[in-house]
């Protein structure tokens, strides 16, 4: 497979007709924002049976950052629209085994993290209350998710608690004592 036959073959099974296959084999940044639309489009659908081929297509971009972010954004809907952790674990088992494809460790690590992180919002979203320890294993990035989304004034005392930024810390104690306030 070439890039092109790659970039050419993902918009069509995309459905995506309005990009210039050979602009954006050219630019990394137009390859890009194709492959966020691809993802996008993907996501969308109820079938999760081509993720993994998606995912080993645009991982074979020699553009390897590029290629992350489109596959953090896939990573990101996904875990938006999956029934709970199970289900996400599931299917992140499935396509994670791609990122091999990735020569540079740490962006395999940042997917991998990613992935970790969702798993911990989804399991909070059906009413686990994190340990100190579990928030530790998170991002700062999903500590601050956790501070700024959940309504459980548990989960919110956890990351006042426990956030190693002290804004996060912050952001989850205030929203925490106005939930008090307002009487929940």
């Amino acid at each position: 497979m070439t890039l092109h036959s790659d970039v050419a073959a993902l918009l069509a099974e995309a459905g995506i007709t309005d990009v210039d296959v050979d602009e954006a084999v050219a630019d990394d940044h137009v390859r890009t924002a194709a492959y966020l639309r691809v993802v996008s489009a993907i996501a969308s659908s109820p079938s999760r049976d081509r993720d993994r081929a998606v995912v080993a297509t645009i991982l074979r971009d020699p553009d390897e950052s590029g290629a992350k972010t489109a596959v953090v954004a896939l990573v990101d809907e996904v875990a938006y629209q999956v029934a709970g952790p199970d289900e996400f674990r599931q299917w992140a088992n499935g396509v994670l085994p791609e990122t091999e494809r990735l020569r540079t460790a740490a962006l395999r690590e940042f997917i991998r993290r990613r992935v970790q992180d969702w798993l911990l919002w989804l399991s909070v979203k059906e009413g686990h209350v994190p340990t100190p320890d579990e928030l530790a294993e998170v991002t700062d990035w999903m500590q601050r998710h956790l501070a700024e989304s959940p309504r459980s004034p548990e989960v919110l005392a956890v990351v006042a608690e426990s956030a190693r930024t002290k804004k996060t810390r912050n952001i989850a104690a205030n929203r925490a004592k106005s939930r008090e306030l307002r009487g929940g």
